[in-house]
């Protein structure tokens, strides 16, 4: 009897222990800061903090629209995100701040 309250009891830090880590993993990681080269612009920086601040999972954003890995050059392109893909789903001036709103562009384009 006892060792079957060792294995539940066991059995349960193992699966809190995983609950965890996947909650963990759904959240936007704050530290997170992605650069990306863009030709004819200053770099895009992705920050982390300032998307988890606002409370969003990985799970909005990956993997639709974005895959979990680097996409193709040309994949985002200013022209598309002013139609509503890729960033622009959001940024859309009602979610978030407008891409298509020249007053913007260093929110996302630093050097």
């Amino acid at each position: 009897m006892k060792m079957s309250r060792k294995i539940l009891a066991l059995s349960v830090l193992i699966l809190l222990s995983v609950l965890l880590t996947v909650s963990m993993a759904m959240a936007v990681v704050a530290e997170l800061n992605l650069v990306f080269d863009v030709k004819g612009a200053d770099k895009v920086t992705f920050n982390g903090k300032t998307h988890a601040d606002k409370g969003l999972k990985c799970t909005e954003c990956h993997p639709n629209p974005f895959p979990n890995k680097r996409s193709p050059a040309g994949t985002y392109t200013m022209e598309k995100m002013n139609k509503g893909e890729n960033c622009g789903i959001c940024h859309n001036g009602k979610k978030a701040f407008k891409t298509s709103d020249p007053a913007n562009c260093t929110k996302c384009h630093k050097k």
